[in-house]
């Protein structure tokens, strides 16, 4: 599997997750090992796992990590700020779809998550910012999602604005500023 994909995924495990091994045990049920191995590219993943691994990712985010799979491809330079790139990406197109007027937002809470069922004993205290634009047929919205850290929640009940404004002004700077990569110039010898 390329890098970038790699480790977009790991970024999104963290945010989500408290470890990757508690992730690799209790969500997709292998040993850290193996975790590890797949990671490292020694080891590929049965197509199930693979699969929820996958799930991480609403269709939308997942065909975004194609494209920018590719472009390290292109571009190897890109490998060393992937994250920050798609994060930075995802924010910037989130905020199109509202400048647009088609998008809705939606705040899905941990408490919200646990009435609905999911079990989120093993997850991050976070919340989930879902921007998605309907096109009025079942199963073809577009989705991105954010995963912020809880206290996030706090500051958009408490703003004088609502939730799309909140997104609109706030959205970047919350997302990406927490994963910034200073790249350093190569030391010539």
């Amino acid at each position: 599997m390329n890098q970038a994909i790699v480790n977009i995924m790991v970024d999104r495990i963290q945010d989500q997750f408290f470890s990757e091994k508690l992730f690799s045990l209790q969500y997709l049920d292998i040993s850290y090992e193996e975790w590890l191995e797949w990671k490292s590219g020694k080891k590929a993943l049965s197509a199930d796992k693979m699969q929820k691994l996958k799930a991480l990712f609403s269709d939308y985010e997942w065909m975004l990590i194609q494209k920018i799979a590719r472009q390290t491809i292109i571009f190897p330079e890109k490998r060393n700020y992937i994250v920050p790139e798609y994060k930075r990406l995802k924010a910037s197109i989130a905020k199109t779809w509202i400048k647009s007027g088609l998008a809705t937002a939606e705040l899905i809470t941990q408490q919200r998550a646990i009435r609905a069922g999911v079990d989120e004993r093993n997850k991050r205290n976070c919340v989930n910012l879902r921007i998605s634009v309907n096109y009025q047929e079942w199963g073809y919205d577009d989705i991105l999602e954010f995963f912020m850290p809880e206290i996030i929640q706090q500051q958009i009940i408490d703003s004088q604005v609502d939730l799309l404004e909140w997104v609109d002004e706030n959205l970047s700077e919350t997302y990406i500023e927490k994963n910034i990569v200073v790249e350093e110039e190569p030391i010539e010898e």
